[in-house]
């Protein structure tokens, strides 16, 4: 990961979804946390578990701006295989309260 990624709150969500770790996710999100993917909302915990826990999700940081906020990773899972893509994120209080992500 890039050394750029200065933010502890995406740091943690990072780790967490390149550990699988539900717990470490949840904690790293406050409890209202919102999402979208490619622009349209989604429940955060279904997609979650969708995308990142029973898909083997993993985030390669390609490079980040804003301190880490928004930030290019390759995304890959077992669904849809690797892809280029976007994130960007509003902390508040020290977690993630929303993350918007999609193809880059």
């Amino acid at each position: 990961m890039p050394a750029n990624v200065n933010d502890a709150a995406v740091r943690a969500f990072i780790d967490a979804v390149n550990a699988g770790d539900r717990v470490a996710f949840s904690e790293a999100l406050t409890p209202d946390a919102t999402m979208t993917d490619d622009g349209r909302e989604r429940d955060l915990l279904q997609w979650a578990e969708r995308e990142i826990f029973s898909a083997n999700g993993r985030m390669d940081v390609v490079s980040t701006a804003d301190g880490g906020r928004s930030l290019i990773a390759d995304f890959t899972n077992d669904t849809w295989g690797a892809m280029r893509t976007r994130w960007t994120f509003t902390v508040e209080d020290g977690r993630i309260a929303r993350f918007d992500t999609g193809q880059a």
